[in-house]
């Protein structure tokens, strides 16, 4: 009789440790937290290019005519040779930023487009782009072709 009491309040203890160690919870559930951020990750991806529209104004108005844009840049070539274009036709060193000049319409202000044969010295077509620099053409453009 002893004995059976025994294993009966052994089996009760272990019972009641059992369902102790069920009933508290010590680790956060993180699914729902990552289904709201979820929810608001896409509620922010909908609403941030309506955000960034612009201000509707109402703009004033102007007898000025627009400006003259440029139609056909200046384009400069430098060949493998190092003999300077301007279009097609060939310029010295000296007259390039006068004939540059005359074929712009805005002044400095016009885009050069500034060409160099890959064989082409490094040197020499950096020496065009500091001459045209130094005239104060600032929108020069390396003109490239993508990879294939």
């Amino acid at each position: 009789m002893g004995m059976g009491a025994t294993a009966g309040g052994g089996g009760g203890g272990g019972r009641r440790r059992r369902r102790k160690s069920r009933g508290v919870m010590s680790e956060i559930n993180v699914t729902p937290m990552v289904d709201v951020m979820l929810v608001l990750l896409i509620i922010f991806m909908v609403a941030a290019p309506m955000m960034t529209a612009g201000v509707p104004l109402d703009l004033p108005r102007t007898a000025a005519n627009a400006l003259e844009s440029q139609a056909q840049p200046v384009t400069v070539s430098v060949s493998p040779d190092g003999a300077i274009f301007v279009g097609e036709s060939p310029v010295t060193e000296a007259s390039l930023v006068e004939t540059v000049s005359g074929l712009t319409t805005n002044g400095t202000e016009d885009r050069i487009f500034l060409r160099g044969d890959t064989t082409a010295n490094y040197g020499s077509v950096m020496r065009v782009m500091g001459l045209l620099s130094a005239a104060g053409f600032t929108k020069i453009g390396l003109i490239t072709q993508q990879e294939q």
